[in-house]
């Protein structure tokens, strides 16, 4: 399968970057975070992008989305991370939509995909317990309750945790069948004995820390089988990752775009500092390997949609890793050859380094994808 985007790809892909870039401006982020803003988005820009498509991208036709695939929800992400947009994107209408697409009761499905794809309904996964993304070490509890289950724990890192309607939270249940123990519940936010501490982390966006004290849940909360959580959450983090490595994309290719239109203007000793050419040699070593990241990205997101893959897929690994080290590349490049304006708050190219930052540690860092890939390998 050639590595490029379809026809109706790239209107999609110039369709979504020409909407961020009028709409969702840096400025604008810039104010959601001096202002404090409670939300920490613009609910107008979420109302605007599901008046595009953009939250049922993953949802079935039959549910009131569009029903596309991995590579166009990869799309969306990339033209938000070149415009740093603060939108519930992954959470809501990739991890939120996958695994009640995919795994969901039709009743649950009916009851909230439709919700999910006017943009009406938001979701959060709450899966990590620790500093770092470790989805194997669950050690909150789900005990069986009358009819039903009692939580008990707590998450951090709950991305857009503090907006989200519905939480979608792993437990460990003692009481699993033998496919595993790790269950996965719909908990509203709003249910007695949710306690939801809004954190604003480095680079504007949100996430939570969630602690559950005695939350019972009815049994038609399970999503899924009993025990089956951890083999489900592999199918969907793997497909989140390979959204969420087009934002980091989006985000070297944006900052690099930015640093040449630097190098261009920027003059010193009599000429544009672009004409000098250990700086030439340093931006074609950055392009190279945007594209690089870009193709293994695509390739990756293409062969989910195809569902070549019957358990977790190594290229899921390789397109998160590369793209996670290729953003850091271009926001640490893009600093240093703006110089010392670079570390500013006035430069915008700051809020690319910290959103990189961010991205590249949610989901699994490089380390941790390299890891996992060695460990699929038998390393």
């Amino acid at each position: 399968m050639p590595i490029v985007f379809d026809d109706t790809q790239e209107m999609l892909r110039d369709s979504a970057l020409a909407f961020l870039k009028d709409n969702a401006p840096i400025s604008a982020l810039r104010t959601l975070r001096d202002t404090h803003d409670p939300v920490g988005f613009s609910r107008d820009l979420w109302r605007q992008a599901t008046e595009l498509g953009f939250t049922g991208v993953l949802i079935d036709e039959a549910y009131g989305g569009s029903g596309l695939g991995v590579v166009e929800a990869g799309i969306i992400a990339e033209a938000i991370g070149a415009t740093l947009a603060p939108l519930p994107f992954l959470s809501t209408s990739v991890l939120g939509a996958s695994l009640l697409g995919l795994f969901g009761s039709d009743t649950q499905r009916s009851a909230l995909l439709p919700e999910m794809a006017s943009g009406r309904h938001l979701t959060a996964l709450a899966l990590d317990e620790g500093s770092k993304h470790r989805p194997d070490r669950i050690t909150m509890l789900a005990r069986r309750h009358g009819d039903g289950y009692m939580l008990d724990g707590s998450k951090v890192f709950v991305v857009d945790g503090h907006v989200a309607d519905t939480l979608i939270v792993a437990a460990k249940d003692a009481q699993a069948g033998p496919d595993g123990d790790i269950s996965l519940f719909l908990v509203p936010r709003d249910n007695a004995g949710v306690r939801v501490e809004r954190c604003v982390i480095a680079d504007a966006t949100n996430a939570a820390r969630v602690t559950f004290e005695g939350v019972r849940i009815p049994a038609y909360a399970l999503l899924g089988r009993a025990g089956n959580g951890a083999a489900m959450l592999d199918k969907v983090l793997d497909i989140a990752r390979a959204v969420l490595s087009s934002e980091l994309v989006g985000i070297a290719d944006a900052t690099f775009a930015r640093t040449l239109a630097y190098l261009k203007e920027r003059s010193q000793f009599g000429k544009q500092i672009g004409e000098f050419q250990a700086l030439q040699h340093r931006a074609a070593h950055l392009f190279a390997e945007i594209e690089l990241a870009r193709a293994a990205v695509l390739q990756c997101q293409q062969r989910l949609d195809a569902g070549r893959s019957d358990g977790p897929e190594p290229l899921v690994c390789v397109a998160k890793a590369k793209a996670g080290t290729t953003a850091t590349l271009a926001v640490q490049e893009g600093v240093q050859m703006h110089g010392g304006i670079g570390m500013t708050d006035e430069l915008d190219i700051g809020f690319y380094m910290k959103r990189a930052r961010t991205a590249q540690e949610w989901l699994g860092d490089a380390n941790w994808q390299l890891n996992r890939w060695a460990g699929m390998r038998g390393y």
